[in-house]
Parts: structure tokens; C-alpha cells; sequence
């Protein structure tokens, strides 16, 4: 089963990490759509075909629907079958979510890394504020792991900072008063995880351990 990994490039030894984060948040909706239509061994450019033309995302300019529908494939990829099943067929709106962030985590080594290194460690020490002030510290020590990290614009930062704190808000991470907030997922989910990657339920306060 696939774990939480970067897709980046790889230059000088180095994992770069990757930052298409960026694109429109959780997109549960689409990534419903797309877990309800997965269809095992299908290609990446018959599936983006298809789904578009079913309107898998409700973007304006198909750029940015192919770009949103890539991602999503791409999050939906690092599921396994069953917990893919599980979403699209089994799991409350709450779970939809989790699992989304799951996908996320393990698509993204930035994203999985700010859940446990950030949130997790936050949580167990009972600091449950999360400001903005906790993502630019993560992505200035991070820049130590990935140099281009520090080649960024302010706006660039901003930007996944935002996107960032937009996703913990739509899969219950975050109140809409910037506290953590616990994720307690039911036990079919997580034994499904645990089936997986039992590390990867550190990245849902509560949850975690």
C-alpha cells in the first residue's frame, strides 16, 4: 500500500517537496465524483476525458478544471482500493472528509509533515491556537530540507498558506476561530488505516496517539 510520499523531483539527492496543494482545497465533491467513477487500470488521460466532460468540477476555465481534476486523480491514487470503497460508498460526511485529508497527506510530504510535526505535536501539548505565524515557521524550516522552498514569492507563500488552512477548515481540522480540533474517526476507518500505514493516523489530532 502506498504511504504518505512526495511526488516532487528529485535533484541533487534531494526530494523536493511538492506544493500543487494550491488547487482549490479539499474539492470533496470532486473527489466523490471521481472515487464513485474510478475505474481500476483506467488511464490518467481517458479518465480526465470522461470525467470532464461530466463536469467533475464546477471551476470556470477548463485549465483550471484539468489542473483541479489531475490533482484530485492523483489524491485519489494514494488510497487503497478499499478505503477508495469506503469513501465513495460507506462513510458519513465527517469520515468524506477525513479520508480526503488522508489522501492529502499522502500526496503532499509538506502537508502530511505540518499534520504531524505541527498539529499532532500541538495537540498532545494541549496549544490548540494555530495561527498563520505556525505555517511560515514550518515552511522557513523546511526551506533548510528544500533550498527551492526559499526561492518562493511572499505571494506564492501566501497563497499555499492559504489554501492550506482553507483545507483543515473544510475537513474539521481547524475552527473557524483557529483552534485544533480532534478527529475521531469511527472504527472501520480506522482499521482500514491501519491496514495501510498504521503511522498515518498521526496525522488526525485525537485519533493519532
Amino acid at each position: 500500500m502506498v504511504k504518505a510520499k512526495d511526488n516532487g523531483s528529485i535533484m541533487s539527492g534531494v526530494s523536493k517537496y511538492r506544493m500543487s496543494f494550491s488547487v482549490g482545497g479539499l474539492l470533496l465533491n470532486e473527489s466523490l465524483m471521481i472515487a464513485q467513477a474510478y475505474q481500476p487500470g483506467e488511464s490518467w488521460a481517458s479518465a480526465r476525458e470522461r470525467l470532464l466532460a461530466q463536469g467533475a468540477s464546477s471551476l470556470p476555465k477548463l485549465a483550471s478544471q484539468t489542473r483541479a481534476l489531475r490533482e484530485v486523480y492523483d489524491r485519489i491514487g494514494h488510497l487503497s482500493d478499499a478505503e477508495r470503497h469506503y469513501l465513495s460508498a460507506e462513510a458519513d460526511r465527517a469520515e468524506q472528509q477525513a479520508m480526503m485529508w488522508l489522501a492529502i497527506c499522502r500526496t503532499y510530504r509538506f502537508v502530511y509533515e505540518f499534520a504531524v510535526e505541527v498539529i499532532n505535536e500541538r495537540y498532545q501539548s494541549w496549544r490548540l491556537d494555530l495561527g498563520h505565524e505556525a505555517f511560515d515557521r514550518f515552511l522557513t524550516e523546511k526551506a533548510e530540507c528544500d533550498p527551492s522552498l526559499s526561492e518562493l514569492s511572499s505571494s506564492t507563500c501566501a497563497k499555499l498558506r492559504q489554501v492550506l488552512f482553507r483545507i483543515l477548515r473544510e475537513s474539521g481540522l481547524r475552527s473557524v476561530g483557529g483552534r485544533i480540533q480532534p478527529i475521531w474517526l469511527s472504527g472501520r476507518m480506522k482499521r482500514l488505516i491501519e491496514e495501510s500505514n498504521p503511522a498515518d493516523l498521526q496525522i488526525f489530532p485525537g485519533d493519532g496517539g
